[in-house]
């Protein structure tokens, strides 16, 4: 049987800690503040990250570098046959396919998955791949497996305010002028490659009560499962743990009976989001392990 190493970056939410209990490894995201180089959960905290966001430093996202990567690969596979790389959504970033192009030189030993996952369903993937490892699959064919699910899950999010979005030229100046100026709380949508707007609400109430109404839809009609039998039903959010859990409420009202996992977001994520957003998501159990 192949031996296999799961591999993912911190855009999982995975911490450092978190992935020695889980047996998989993590690579830190970079990201540069006032021109200083930063590694995720390495030599900056989440307090400290969010102290700089609010003095409005220079934030700005990068990725791991060709050499990085493959030290990574090169290390893994000193002690194992394979390497499974999830890296985020390559609609979101350039990860998945810088990997890509560098796991061809590995004559198929490292498989990089593209299955479109950020955060908490990310999470879900790499717990999917251990799993998947743990019964005997090998890289290729977890590889195959992730990526036919790639479609089976949600994200909705709600932010506090939409300056980040803009100052990362995610929105245009003036849709973010406008948003602000008529304090609305936007709802935004992923479900494949792309962040894409879902909804406008008045206030953050209705905001929550929109992304819970559509998470049920989602159950009922995308995946056929009403009763999330066999969902995960996950969470995320930036900074504010109590309004996370104050939410977290009233998604197991809405969801009674089903466990809720809830991360924050990641920094590299954080910084395009800022502080306040909050997210609720979900991930279709793979039929492959529940055979």
């Amino acid at each position: 049987m192949s031996k296999v190493a799961i591999l993912t970056d911190s855009n999982s939410g995975i911490t450092q800690a978190q992935s020695k209990d889980m047996g998989v490894t993590v690579i830190p995201m970079p990201f540069f503040i006032d021109g200083v180089e930063y590694l995720e959960d390495i030599n900056l905290t989440q307090e400290e990250f969010y102290e700089k966001l609010k003095n409005d430093a220079d934030i700005s996202t990068s990725q791991p570098s060709i050499g990085t990567l493959q030290d990574y690969f090169d290390e893994l596979l000193k002690d194992n046959d394979e390497v499974v790389f999830i890296p985020m959504s390559s609609g979101l970033s350039g990860t998945c396919q810088t990997a890509t192009m560098v796991a061809g030189d590995y004559d198929g030993k490292v498989q990089v998955v593209n299955n479109q996952r950020i955060s908490v369903t990310m999470r879900q993937s790499v717990m999917d791949a251990k799993a998947l490892a743990d019964k005997g699959k090998n890289a290729e064919e977890i590889k195959d497996i992730l990526e036919a699910h790639k479609m089976d899950s949600s994200i909705y999010i709600t932010l506090e305010t939409l300056k980040y979005l803009k100052k990362g030229g995610r929105i245009t100046p003036a849709a973010a002028a406008i948003g602000t100026m008529l304090k609305l709380n936007p709802v935004l949508q992923i479900q494949g490659e792309k962040l894409d707007a879902f909804a406008k609400a008045r206030t953050v109430k209705q905001a929550k009560s929109i992304m819970i109404e559509a998470m049920k839809n989602d159950f009922a009609n995308r995946f056929n499962d009403p009763n999330g039998e066999n969902m995960y039903l996950e969470m995320a959010y930036t900074h504010d743990l109590e309004a996370a859990e104050n939410f977290k409420k009233e998604v197991q009202e809405a969801f009674p009976g089903m466990e809720i996992r809830m991360d924050p977001l990641s920094l590299s994520i954080s910084c395009h989001i800022g502080p306040g957003a909050l997210a609720v998501a979900c991930s279709r159990k793979i039929p492959e392990l529940e055979a």
